[in-house]
């Protein structure tokens, strides 16, 4: 299989760390081991049996008490049908390199994080683009829009709610009705849903705080043939375990893809297995966390999007920590944003290293450091006249 350049990995090559002023990250807030291990009852023994961890092999599908974790976030979900994955990155491949062969037809909800579409597409599948909207009330996805790109062949479709980089996120009834386009055409649903448990973000017609009652459920326990990607990484900002998982009821699908990870990682890092257990005994807190650094950061950003309103188009999120807004300004993209890099140290990420290619922007609101770091943006925009 020959795969194109994944630009979003490319640009971030660049600057990523070398830029000290970041408004582009996906993630939440990062912490260390010392503080992980802190949030145990018992911190001294809680340290004592991480320094004791094997450095040995660990199991191909995961360590089991870690499935079980897993398991225990869906609502009918056995830990024989969760994979355990370096990152999402590999679940991603092994499963679309299990479930696909050369010719299937899938849909994909764009724009997406590349490997979303391009695996499909490098493994010679046929793959149609849903695309999201940019409407008065923010980027939206329609439904017969996704009803008019389906066949009678349609092998999967690929989504990813809450979104990168749009922000936006199905509801209850929007994912009631994608099953049943779904099984109607007995699609496979595969579901990137690393931002899960960040709940929905406040704003008009939803609701605050944590996942509720309008919150959709895991597509693993919405449909029968639903596939869920979870990661660590992203909404509990521990993306250095490199933990993530794939759940899915179909005993046979999860089998073929634990045997295609052989020919990856064949089994995760036992250390980082370890702590990820920790992480998930303490994911409601980890969660609560992150969502009030992002609603705050909101509330920062709200202010400053309203200073500027003559400037940008402000998308706010509704889930998740990350929103994809528009500048006005003529120069492409990417050449702004590494303009802005070089000139003032801030990073934020070109719509460009999505395929789009109007001046839009994705910005994250998931750390600490937004408002310090949103403050220098300004400044520069200041020293230029744009506002």
């Amino acid at each position: 299989m020959r795969v194109p350049a994944f630009e979003l990995e490319v640009f971030f090559g660049k600057y990523e760390f070398s830029t000290p002023y970041l408004l582009a990250q996906s993630d939440c807030e990062a912490m260390s081991i010392e503080a992980l291990l802190h949030l145990e009852p018992d911190a001294a023994k809680a340290q004592r049996e991480f320094l004791n961890t094997s450095l040995g092999y660990g199991e191909n599908n995961g360590r089991p008490e870690l499935r079980r974790a897993v398991a225990d976030l869906y609502t009918d979900m056995a830990e024989e049908n969760v994979v355990l994955f370096t990152g999402a990155q590999e679940g991603i491949f092994a499963c679309m390199n299990t479930l696909l062969e050369p010719g299937d037809h899938v849909v994909c909800m764009f724009p997406a994080y590349q490997s979303l579409y391009e695996v499909a597409r490098s493994a010679g599948c046929k793959v149609d683009l849903w695309h999201l909207r940019q409407t008065d009330a923010g980027w939206q996805a329609d439904l017969d829009d996704l009803a008019a790109l389906l066949r009678p062949d349609t092998k999967a479709i690929v989504l990813n709610t809450p979104h990168n980089p749009t922000g936006f996120t199905l509801d209850k009834a929007q994912t009631e009705a994608l099953c049943a386009l779904a099984r109607k055409h007995g699609a496979w649903i595969f579901c990137d849903e690393v931002y899960r448990g960040l709940g929905w973000n406040a704003c008009a017609g939803k609701t605050t705080g944590g996942d509720t009652a309008e919150a959709a459920p895991w597509i693993a326990d919405a449909y029968e043939r639903g596939i869920s990607l979870g990661v660590l990484s992203k909404a509990y900002g521990l993306p250095g375990l490199r933990v993530g998982w794939l759940a899915c009821k179909d005993a046979g699908l999860m089998e073929g893809i634990a045997r295609y990870k052989n020919y990856l990682s064949i089994c995760g890092a036992t250390p980082s297995e370890a702590l990820a257990l920790v992480a998930l005994r303490h994911g409601p807190e980890l969660l609560e966390k992150n969502r009030r650094i992002i609603a705050e950061n909101l509330q920062t950003a709200d202010a400053f999007f309203a200073r500027h309103a003559q400037l940008f188009t402000y998308n706010r999120p509704q889930a998740g920590p990350i929103g994809f807004s528009r500048i006005q300004v003529c120069e492409p993209m990417n050449d702004f944003c590494e303009r802005l890099a070089h000139e003032a140290g801030v990073l934020l990420l070109p719509g460009s290293v999505y395929g789009i290619k109007e001046p839009y922007f994705r910005m994250g609101y998931g750390r600490k450091t937004f408002a310090a770091h949103l403050a220098k943006f300004e400044e520069w925009l200041v020293s230029k006249r744009l506002v």
